[in-house]
This record gives C-alpha cells, sequence and structure tokens, in this order.
C-alpha cells in the first residue's frame, strides 16, 4: 500500500515555492503553507516526518515527489490532517487544494516520474509446487506444505456452486503434523519456504532471489521429482502423451518434436522459440542414440525444464520505450494464472493469448469468471487470506499454561481450532460472492465444537478428532462476534503469554484493515514492563500505557494506533470476553476513530470502519493488488485503487467485483520501466 508517512504529521503541507513557479502554486496552496504548515517542517530545524519543507525548491520539485503527493491528498481526503491540536481545513479549502494535487499528481505519473518498474520474480515455493502439479496433470501433491494452513476434507470448496456447505470437515497443517500426511511424491523434499515481506507477502518479487545454493537445491529437486516411484503412469496425467512410447516411430524427430512443443509452451507460458525447442529436442534424440529409453529420455528433458529460469521467473519482455505500455497476451496470462491460481497459465488461456483475444474487455472478463469458479481457485484462499490476516502469528502463540491452562488439551492447542475460523469466513465470503464489508461484520461464522464453547467461556474440554475437524454455520448473532477482527484467533496472536498488547492489536488493525502499517517505534524505547504486584491491583492498561506514550517521538503514532488497539481490549489474551480486568477494573474500550467517529464499545467500533467502507475497500484492494503484482505499490497505483472502490461500491464491494477490477485496472494490464526525473515536466 502506498506509504501514508504524512498522517503523523502535525499540519497540512504541500511545498515551498515563490509565486513565479505558477499561478496554483501561488495563488492556492503557498498560502496555506505559510499560515500553518512551515512552522513544523522546516522553521527552526524542525522537521516532523522526516519532511523539510524549506528544502522544497518549488513546483518542480514537488512534481518529482509523486509519493508525496500521494500521501497529501490521502491525508486531505481522511482528514488526517491538520493534526487533533491545530483548527481543522475549512472544507471548502480542503476540497480545493485536493483538486490541486490531484492535478499535480497527474502530470507527474503522465510524465512517467514515479512508475514503478515491473519485477523479474522467481516463483515461490507454493507457486513452484502448483506449477509442477499442473504442469504434469499430477493427481497427488508434489510435497506438503505447512503455508497451506487450511486442510480440506471431502473437497467442499465448489465455488462453481456458489454456496458453501452448513457442515464439513478441516485441519491445521501448521499445527498438527498428522494434517501433512497426505498422498505425495515420494523422496520429494522442498526447498525452504519463501518468507513473507514486512507488511506483505511472499510472492514479493524484492524477496525471491537466486542464490547458487538454491540454484542447486532446484537442479536436485527436479531430479527427485522425475525420479520418484510415484511419479508414473498412474499418477501423471500426461504421462500417455508425453513420457510413453510411441507405438511407432520411438526415434522419429517429428515425434519428440511436438510432444516437447506441447509440453514447453505450458511449462514457459507462451510459444517457444525454434532455437531453443531445437536444443531440447537434440538432447532427447542423443539420448536414445546412447541407447537410453525413451521414457528415460523425457524424464530428462522434463527435469531440464523444471530447472530452467524460463520455467522458475515469471518475467516480461523489456520494451524499447520506456514508461508504461501493455503487457501482451501471454504475460497477461501469465498474470491472471499466477494471481488467481498460483500457477501456470492453463491451455484454454494460452489458446486465446494465441489468438491475440485475451486482452478484449469481454473475454478477459469471462476468463476471470470461469478461472473464480474452478477449484482451483482453492489455491488463492490457501495463500492471501491467511498472510493478508498475518495468521503465521498464531503457530507461536502461547498463553500462560498457569493462567489459560483451558488453551491447551491433550496434546493440541486451541489455536489449531481458531486459526481455520477466519479462514473459512474468508472462503465463504469468495465462494458465495459476499460483500468484502462482512469480513468486518458478518452474521455467521464457521466453528468447531471446541471454539464455540470457547466463545461461551465454557472450559469444559469437547472431544475432538485430531485430524478432520468437524466445523458447522452458526448464525451469530452478538456483534461483538463476527467478521474476522474480534476472532479468537486475532486476539491470541496479538497477546503476549500473560495479557492483551493493544499497541500490537493497534498496529495490526492499521496494516491489516486500513493498509496503514505505522512506522516501526523508535530503537530505544522499551516495551512495556509487566505489571508489578501493586500496578496489577490497582491501574487499568489503559493507564499504565499513559506514561508510555508521553515521549514526543512515540504521541504521534500512538494517537492513530491507540483507539484502534484499546478498542479491542475487551478480549481477553486467548480471545473470550470480559467486562473486568482482574483486579475488578472495569475494560475502557472507548475511543475516536479517525478523529470524527467517537465510539465507546466494540459494536460502535464496527459501525465507524463501516462508515468508512471506502477507506476499508481500498486498504483491501491495495494489498490484493499488491499480491496480485507481486511488488509493493506506489503513487502510479493510487489512481486504479480510487478506481476500483468508484466502481465496486455501486455492486455492493462484492469479493468477485474488487478481485475482478483488480484484473482490469491499469497497473495489472501494463507495465513499466521507471523514467528518472524531468527537468522540464
Amino acid at each position: 500500500m502506498i506509504k501514508r508517512t504524512l498522517l503523523l504529521l502535525p499540519c497540512c503541507l504541500i511545498g515551498v515555492a515563490s509565486a513565479a513557479d505558477g499561478e496554483v502554486f501561488a495563488g492556492h496552496l503557498q498560502p496555506v503553507f505559510a499560515e500553518s504548515c512551515v512552522k513544523c517542517h522546516g522553521e527552526k530545524g524542525k522537521v516532523k516526518g522526516k519532511v523539510n519543507l524549506l528544502e522544497l525548491g518549488g513546483e518542480e520539485e514537488l512534481l518529482a515527489k509523486p509519493d508525496l503527493l500521494a500521501d497529501l491528498i490521502e491525508a486531505l481526503e481522511y482528514e488526517d490532517m491538520p493534526p487533533e491540536d491545530e483548527e481543522l481545513l475549512a472544507p471548502e479549502v480542503r476540497r480545493e487544494m485536493i483538486g490541486h494535487l490531484e492535478g499535480l499528481l497527474a502530470r507527474s505519473v503522465a510524465s512517467g516520474v514515479g512508475l514503478p518498474e515491473t519485477p523479474l520474480r522467481r516463483m515461490n515455493r507454493f507457486q513452484y509446487s502448483n506449477a509442477v502439479r499442473d504442469l504434469f496433470d499430477l493427481k497427488v501433491e508434489v510435497f506438503s506444505l505447512p503455508e497451506r494452513m487450511l486442510r480440506e476434507y471431502g473437497a467442499y470448496f465448489q465455488p462453481a456452486q456458489g454456496t458453501m456447505p452448513s457442515k464439513l470437515k478441516a485441519g491445521s497443517r501448521p499445527l498438527g503434523k498428522s494434517q501433512l500426511i497426505e498422498p505425495r511424491l515420494e523422496g520429494v523434499a522442498p526447498f525452504p519456504q519463501d518468507l513473507r515481506a514486512e507488511h506483505g507477502y511472499d510472492n514479493q518479487a524484492d524477496h525471491l532471489s537466486l542464490s547458487p545454493l538454491l540454484l542447486e537445491s532446484f537442479l536436485k529437486l527436479s531430479r527427485s521429482i522425475v525420479e520418484s516411484p510415484d511419479f508414473n503412469a498412474k499418477n501423471c496425467g500426461i504421462w500417455r502423451e508425453f513420457f510413453e512410447p510411441p507405438k511407432a516411430g520411438v526415434g522419429s524427430e517429428k515425434e519428440v518434436r511436438g510432444r516437447l512443443e506441447r509440453f514447453l509452451r505450458l511449462a514457459f507460458r507462451g510459444p517457444v522459440e525454434e532455437e531453443l525447442l531445437g536444443r531440447y529436442t537434440v538432447h532427447v534424440l542423443e539420448g536414445l542414440e546412447r541407447g537410453k529409453g525413451f521414457t528415460e529420455c523425457m524424464k530428462m528433458v522434463a527435469s531440464a525444464t523444471l530447472a530452467s529460469p524460463r520455467f522458475l521467473y515469471l518475467y516480461e519482455e523489456a520494451e524499447a520505450d520506456a514508461g508504461m505500455v501493455p503487457v501482451n497476451d501471454f504475460e497477461l496470462a501469465s498474470r491472471l494464472s499466477f494471481f488467481l491460481w498460483g500457477s501456470l497459465p492453463d491451455r484454454p488461456l494460452l489458446a486465446l493469448a494465441a489468438g491475440g483475444k485475451l486482452r478484449d474487455p469481454g473475454v478477459l472478463e469471462g476468463q476471470v469468471d470461469r478461472m473464480m469458479d474452478d477449484v482451483r481457485m482453492k489455491r488463492f484462499c490457501d495463500s492471501f487470506p491467511a498472510q493478508w490476516l498475518q495468521l503465521d502469528r498464531i503457530i507461536s502463540s502461547r498463553p500462560d499454561p498457569e493462567r489459560y491452562p483451558e488453551f491447551y488439551f491433550s496434546k493440541y492447542r486451541a489455536s489449531m481450532h481458531m486459526m481455520l475460523e477466519p479462514l473459512l469466513l474468508f472462503e465463504t465470503v469468495f465462494v458465495e460472492d459476499r460483500s468484502i464489508l462482512e469480513l468486518i461484520d458478518s452474521d455467521f461464522s464457521y466453528r468447531s465444537a471446541f471454539l464455540e464453547k470457547w466463545y461461551r467461556s465454557d472450559p469444559k474440554q469437547v472431544p475432538t478428532p485430531p485430524v478432520e475437524i468437524p466445523y458447522e454455520r452458526v448464525v451469530v448473532k452478538d456483534r461483538r462476534e463476527g467478521g474476522v477482527l474480534t476472532t479468537a484467533a486475532v486476539m491470541t496472536m496479538t497477546s503476549n503469554a500473560t495479557r492483551t498488547q493493544p499497541i500490537t492489536r493497534g498496529a495490526w488493525v492499521a496494516t491489516v484493515i486500513f493498509n496503514d502499517p505505522p512506522e516501526p517505534p523508535p530503537a530505544d524505547v522499551p516495551p512495556l514492563p509487566e505489571a508489578t504486584v501493586e500496578e496489577a491491583k490497582e491501574m487499568t492498561l489503559r493507564e499504565r500505557f499513559e506514561d508510555h506514550r508521553k515521549r514526543p517521538d512515540c504521541a504521534g503514532c500512538h494517537v492513530h494506533i491507540d483507539p484502534l488497539g484499546f478498542a479491542l481490549e475487551n478480549y481477553g489474551p486467548t480471545g473470550a470476553w470480559r467486562d473486568e480486568y482482574e483486579n475488578g477494573r472495569k475494560v475502557d474500550s472507548s475511543g475516536v476513530l479517525f478523529r470524527k467517529h467517537t465510539f465507546t464499545n466494540i459494536v460502535e467500533f464496527k459501525d465507524a470502519i463501516l462508515s468508512e467502507k471506502d477507506r476499508f475497500a481500498r486498504g483491501f484492494a491495495g494489498h490484493l493488488l499488491a499480491y496480485a503484482l507481486g511488488r509493493g505499490l506506489g503513487a502510479a497505483d493510487a489512481a486504479a485503487l480510487d478506481r476500483i472502490v468508484r466502481v465496486t461500491e455501486g455492486e455492493g464491494f462484492k469479493m468477485r467485483a474488487v478481485m475482478k477490477q483488480i484484473v482490469l485496472s491499469d497497473p495489472f494490464l501494463h507495465k513499466s520501466h521507471a523514467l528518472k526525473p524531468k527537468s522540464n515536466p
């Protein structure tokens, strides 16, 4: 998401320039700066938000800083500036400034400044596994992956039906070794997991390097796949058409070439150059001449394909002209398939690309609909929501066993049941094409018997199958529940062993719900110390934080984060509701959201978020777009996000409409090569 550092600034700022720099700048913007901005951003060495206005020479320098322009526009639109201790701008002044700033941003982006470069990125291991399985049409897994958190039993995920079952069975891969037992290729081990980027995803290009050691592991991995005893005619769907010796003309160059052309076209996601196809063909023919069997030779070339950069990397052709240009049809097919399926384009996509038809808006929308009805969308639901919600954090959550013994039962933990609830909710919103607003506040959820009792604060253990855990769709009548925000999973993973962590929770809400991650705290700020015996008896957590946030360099962040975290304070360290602390003091969850929505409890907090539904929708669309493109977003993406919100609002922000508009957006349909700032924009 575009980083809005100016949300922390105490005034509205644009830049400092003389009247000669432009009529808009001198006549409309500069008077406001002089009145309320420079005193905090340049005068007397005061530089808040790391922005010194006195260093900006004028309009040209501002045009060269599109990210700054985008930050300013968002901060003014959302009335995050000026700060609480300053007088707000008159509505007409604020609207006028936004209009002028949007004009400057449009000029800046049109000139090519700040265009994000289309990255070259390697497949992560989740995508690699999917791609290998699809390439060979395998009936078993390549290897088991704990990052696919929700294991499905009974094939309940059927998006074409448009409804989720009332009862289903699921399991948690990372929290149960037995969940990783599934049909897979014997003797094939995965390469190391690609870590999730900070405030991002595990498919981000700048995190997906290829070291010599990893390259060697890919070579070994490719051989282990084709040499696995389970890699055979029973489990490999293309065995007959690719590996099985033909009845006649075993050594025929035409036969080998034809098989390889179809195979490599799918593996490399597009046309295969004659010279490259010739090299692969010669490799097979030379093996046959040396007396090797046909199947063995085809396995050798299949292994080489899996280790090829053409397979491992998602790359797009460079253009002679710098700037933003449309992706070609084959590049669009890959973008589409890796976004929705985390894998290779299938043959229908490649056929449309070959005919130059995929970019046609009607055809493209039809393909998006087709793909979203396919069971392979389970891969999107296996990857995006868990990372969006940062659910990997619950794996290491360990509440104090003495205070919360009910969290632990047998050799399992309650977190096994907790982590699946928000994932099943997300799947339902997608499959049933519900509004993304139900991720904030829903009237249903999926819960195991154990989890349902957990929410009722019933410590009695419920016998639970260790593998196939039954979940049932339940009606949520109490709005203190419902949505992902107040699930036990989120509440537990944002607490420590003994208490809740309002700042951690607030940062989670800012990052996940509004896609506006806060800056990291200063290195010399110590964490809140655990309460003394006297403090535990007398003080609330809010009172203990008062001294902690008095530092001037911390106050700017806390004024935004604290209301988000304390709004959830009625949920204890394991997600159970509480009205009082252990010392008998009443929990205070009141606050003000975005300086204009006062709330006293979690229901009012949800209402406040929903009253800012455009802001949530924009943040969610930003998460999706960053995931789809494999890169962070910048100022050049801002207009696309605004358009996605405008278009989907009329459709009630339905999940599939939002995802379709991601595909139809300019950043998704175009690639770019960044330009250096021009001297005369």
